[in-house]
């Protein structure tokens, strides 16, 4: 008899409104989720797990406390915190105290060219043994060119790759993902799901970058909280 394995779609990088350039509120990142039949999500806010923590609290599917740390080095995602990470540390550090966790190291588009947040060549060096997953694809890089860089240096180094939205606008979830067998939920059934996923990639228009920005200055205006 054949065994069917269920498969699940995942997105391992978006954001929600405790982000300053995201105004999802966690009960919309919630319904949004459940109509593009996603079944697992990280949310990685900037500098801060408090928006992961409150939708893990209402969803009824898988839900990833990540955190997208600015370090000295430049942007680093790590998944499955139990406590959030500060900015302002060196990359080497932020990457150990994900590690002491017990979680997983992402690198968030590590060649975009107009983010002046991405990790800087020299830490990227510096940290490239102790990365676990590279965004071989993420849906916010204008230039397809960053992207097939990333999977040059995912494949080059045997590293994880994964395709993520990126997401600060709800009609971003559920265009990119990755299609993987059904795990258990915990870091090492992830990267084992992640070994023969299927990345599923459709790019936003760049012009999103636009809303993002104009979402940071309503923010800092105090007009609206979310």
């Amino acid at each position: 008899m054949k065994i069917m394995v269920r498969s699940v779609k995942i997105d391992l990088h978006m954001h929600s409104g405790y982000s300053p350039d995201s105004l999802m509120p966690p009960e919309k990142i919630v319904s949004r989720v459940e109509a593009a039949g996603l079944g697992c999500i990280a949310i990685t806010d900037h500098n801060t797990i408090e928006g992961a923590l409150e939708v893990k609290k209402i969803a009824p599917f898988c839900v990833i406390v990540g955190e997208e740390i600015k370090s000295l080095g430049g942007e680093i995602i790590g998944l499955y915190l139990q406590k959030s990470i500060p900015n302002g540390l060196t990359a080497l550090e932020t990457v150990l105290s994900i590690k002491d966790q017990g979680g997983l190291v992402s690198i968030p588009h590590p060649f975009d060219y107009f983010r002046r947040s991405v990790i800087s060549k020299r830490a990227l060096g510096e940290i490239l043994p102790l990365v676990d997953i590279v965004e071989s694809f993420n849906a916010r890089n204008t230039f397809q060119k960053s992207n097939i860089r990333a999977a040059e240096l995912a494949v080059n180094n045997n590293i994880l790759t994964t395709a993520v939205s990126d997401a600060h606008t709800l009609v971003e979830i559920g265009r990119t993902y990755v299609c993987v067998n059904e795990f258990d939920g915990s870091p090492q059934g992830l990267k084992d799901s992640l070994s023969n996923g299927r990345l599923v990639t459709n790019a936003i228009n760049p012009m999103i970058h636009v809303l993002t920005s104009s979402t940071k200055i309503i923010k800092r205006l105090g007009i609206r909280n979310w």
